[in-house]
């Protein structure tokens, strides 16, 4: 089966699963259970966060518009972009 062009296998299904059980808050030993691996190491690379995960760990980091007395402006990070490719390439 393919869609856009590209391959899915039952190990796209699988590595899919996996990160929409953790993204749901699965603890990653049960992911690992449901999965049949003996080992964590082995579940992991199922389990990687991915971008969506990334920006709302960065999002969650931000101080709240109260915090910032009134002058709500963009954070320093987001204008270096060595730190953002850094970011995207996680």
């Amino acid at each position: 089966m393919t869609t856009s062009g590209r391959p899915v296998s039952p190990h796209v299904f699988r590595h899919t699963t996996a990160v929409h059980l953790l993204e749901a808050g699965v603890e990653v030993n049960v992911i690992r259970g449901w999965l049949g691996h003996v080992s964590l190491d082995t579940t992991n690379r199922y389990a990687e966060i991915n971008m969506r995960t990334k920006v709302l760990a960065l999002a969650a980091c931000e101080a709240p518009v109260s915090a910032t007395a009134g002058f709500p402006r963009k954070p320093v990070w987001r204008d270096d972009p060595t730190l953002l490719a850094w970011l995207e390439s996680l």
